[in-house]
């Protein structure tokens, strides 16, 4: 493997751990709020930040490289509202989409296929991880701050299921 593209993936990889982090902390803020589907949907979602970043390890691995991991930094939850903490979900994971395409670009470069081939899942899972986000601001926002509605909304994001990776499944 390129040890450029290496190093990137191991920054994905810290990127995906802080993503993690950051959701369970906008999970914390919702729960304080008393919007326990919302926080329940972002334990969800922290969990997939998770799997994708052991996606990104067990890559690594299967190409017979080791790896250095970095420390995580600490998310510093900044919202006013539900819609806030929506809206920074929605750039956050902007950024990530962003990030991936900078391995892909990578993995152009250098001609790595297999990289190429297990990018590309990532480069659909976030067109997946926008629309998500996107929906549910929509939503929020019909909801032009009518609690009864809020409610309706945080009871449907409350039954959200962890789904394992395929690997977990097949075991």
């Amino acid at each position: 493997m390129d040890g450029k593209l290496r190093c990137e993936i191991e920054e994905q990889i810290n990127k995906e751990f802080y993503s993690a982090y950051l959701y369970l902390a906008m999970s914390n803020y919702a729960e304080s709020n008393g919007f326990k589907g919302i926080s329940n949907w972002f334990i969800v979602q922290s969990q997939e930040e998770l799997d994708h970043a052991m996606k990104f390890y067990n890559y690594v691995h299967s190409m017979g490289e080791t790896l250095e991991l970095g420390a995580i930094d600490k998310p510093e939850p900044r919202w006013n509202s539900i819609i806030d903490v929506f809206e920074n979900g929605l750039t956050h994971e902007k950024y990530v989409t962003q990030r991936i395409h900078k391995l892909m670009d990578i993995a152009h470069e250098v001609k790595d296929y297999a990289a190429i081939s297990m990018l590309q899942w990532f480069v659909n899972e976030q067109i997946e991880e926008e629309s998500s986000f996107r929906d549910i601001l929509d939503k929020l926002k019909l909801t032009g701050g009518d609690v009864n509605y809020l409610m309706v909304l945080d009871g449907e994001l409350g039954q959200r299921v962890r789904t394992p990776p395929q690997s977990e499944t097949n075991e």
